[in-house]
């Protein structure tokens, strides 16, 4: 096949999907508010893996569930032994937060709200899926992952990676709601996109005593207060700040009385970094300068650190593929350049096999900005189409580039 029949078998599927998305805007629209009606948390996301399960069935695909009962793996098009096998996926969980909205499609079950617009992912991947399986003919394999537990530590990308989901494909793209770019906009990034967040917890011992006589023992408060300011700035100077080593304490809770020294203390926070290099070596050095830091005060010392969820560093071959499909979906004027975010994600497990690639996807419509994470996140519903195209397309793209020797050029990256 010429390189112009290509690019005229990949244009002439986007057109087809285009066609697709346009016509079952509704129906995704009510997918949409379905999942966000029916929110679950990780691992648990029974109905929510069955919901899909039914709706890929239907369309004649052969969808299985992951060993831990939700989430499932769906390829659509040709045997995955005869062509490259291109990987796209979507996170099913919600988060513990009380949905704050009032609209036709808000949460039924009090506590748990899809704030993070998982239920985005998760339709515009089972659009695409849906969209692709009404193909003639793929030159390859999609390999449809909708994921659980994105939210949990260390997520449940390492579910999908211990399984051997991966195994054979070429590359993974994903997106993730954007509410600060406006819905029929596109993020892209080459390199470090969300950063690495681990969880670390300090536990400080001492005899206690009286304020009065602090000399006669341990001030745990004072030797508290100097892990608080001392280990942050620290790191910051042995690590280059080109990594975007961020140490934040979030929580801090010791003693009861105002003229007790207490016994114990605890601090707990957050280490994020955008440098993977530098997450493989970040436990070490934390653990010694707290370490450090604590014994200068005669307290004894317990680090429980967690590594959480690797950063997310888009491949430039892959950022360059998205690329060609977000100008073919929203056009020059609606690519942006997305900056970094400290924020975790555990896509970046998938980096452990296979070159990735994430795509912010904008969902601000009209009014106040609504951010992640809030009762009152919500979208505008017209992202789902352009994600559908988006992905649908970066997939088409991206089985016609694995089919040809590496080193082809794809076009630029942003």
């Amino acid at each position: 096949m010429s390189g112009g029949e290509t690019i005229s078998a990949v244009e002439v599927h986007g057109q087809t999907v285009d066609a697709w998305s346009e016509a079952h805007q509704d129906e995704l629209v009510a997918v949409r508010r379905h999942l966000h009606a029916h929110p679950e948390l990780g691992f648990v996301e029974h109905e929510t893996t069955a919901f899909l399960e039914q709706r890929l069935t239907a369309a004649g695909l052969v969808p299985r569930r992951l060993k831990s009962g939700t989430g499932l793996v769906c390829d659509v098009g040709g045997d995955p032994d005869a062509g490259p096998v291109v990987v796209l996926r979507a996170d099913i969980d919600a988060l513990p937060l009380a949905d704050l909205k009032v609209v036709p499609y808000a949460s039924t079950r009090e506590g748990l709200c899809h704030a993070c617009g998982h239920d985005v992912h998760t339709t515009v991947l089972l659009g695409v899926a849906l969209a692709l399986a009404s193909l003639d003919e793929l030159p390859g394999t999609v390999r449809c992952v909708f994921q659980p537990a994105e939210e949990q530590v260390p997520g449940g990308g390492l579910e999908v990676l211990d399984e051997g989901v991966l195994a054979g494909a070429t590359r993974a793209f994903a997106l993730h709601c954007d509410p600060s770019l406006t819905a029929g906009s596109v993020g892209l990034r080459t390199g470090a996109i969300t950063a690495a967040c681990d969880r670390v917890e300090v536990t400080l011992t001492g005899p206690g005593g009286h304020t009065a006589r602090p000399q006669l023992t341990v001030d745990l408060v004072h030797a508290m207060g100097q892990v608080v300011t001392e280990v942050p700035g620290l790191l910051s100077r042995l690590v280059d700040p080109r990594a975007g080593v961020s140490l934040v304490w979030g929580a801090i809770s010791a003693g009861v009385a105002a003229n007790t020294i207490p016994e114990t203390g605890q601090l707990r926070g957050t280490l994020r970094v955008l440098d993977r290099a530098v997450w493989s070596e970040a436990e070490e050095l934390v653990r010694r300068l707290v370490t450090d830091v604590a014994t200068t005060s005669g307290a004894r010392v317990s680090i429980d650190y967690v590594r959480g969820v690797p950063p997310v560093v888009n491949d430039p071959r892959s950022v360059a593929l998205l690329r060609s499909a977000a100008l073919e979906t929203v056009g020059s004027e609606g690519v942006a350049l997305s900056p970094q975010s400290m924020g975790g994600e555990d896509f970046g497990w998938f980096a452990e096999v296979l070159p990735i690639a994430l795509a912010r996807l904008g969902t601000h419509g009209s009014g106040e900005t609504l951010d992640l994470h809030r009762g009152t996140f919500d979208v505008d519903e017209r992202a789902i189409g352009v994600g559908v195209r988006l992905l649908a397309r970066t997939a088409l793209h991206a089985l016609a580039a694995d089919a040809v020797p590496a080193g082809t050029p794809v076009g630029p990256a942003l």
